[in-house]
């Protein structure tokens, strides 16, 4: 775990715990973050065939994390360590082996309003069965109401 920032706003030491997905700054609440984006100037982003070959990537298929969030997704984001363990798990990798369910996926990848998509999706017990999957991964379930045996 990383030590904790000072933050760049009002400058509590230690307590930056978020970071400005535009600029990288680093601050510890919501007050700070809204005071920080009112001035925000973000560093210069190198073009995408640079950023691309830093990341071992074609220039078609160079976006990050950080292209695609704004500061509200920030809360959201999963961090890549837990994200690799959704590539190392044979349970997802089984649902993925369902062509129906890759149907789905590309269908929800593709489409414009991703929102609704999503939420009529979450009808269809195969989507859920893979969205429950993947947050059994991601975030583990608690172990505090587990009765010791």
């Amino acid at each position: 775990m990383r030590a904790a920032r000072r933050c760049g706003v009002c400058g509590a030491d230690g307590a930056a715990k978020y970071r400005c997905p535009r600029c990288a700054a680093a601050y510890c609440s919501v007050p700070c973050c809204k005071a920080h984006r009112e001035r925000c100037a973000p560093q210069r982003e190198p073009p995408a065939e640079e950023r691309a070959a830093q990341r071992g990537l074609s220039a078609d298929s160079a976006w990050s994390v950080a292209d695609i969030l704004t500061e509200e997704d920030e809360q959201d984001r999963v961090p890549l360590q837990k994200l690799r363990l959704l590539g190392e798990s044979e349970e997802l990798r089984g649902l993925l082996l369902n062509p129906h369910l890759r149907q789905l996926l590309l269908t929800i990848d593709q489409a414009e309003d991703k929102s609704s998509l999503m939420k009529k999706y979450m009808q269809e017990p195969l989507f859920v069965e893979f969205a429950d999957c993947c947050l059994r991964i991601v975030e583990p379930p608690e172990k505090e109401n587990v009765i010791p045996e």
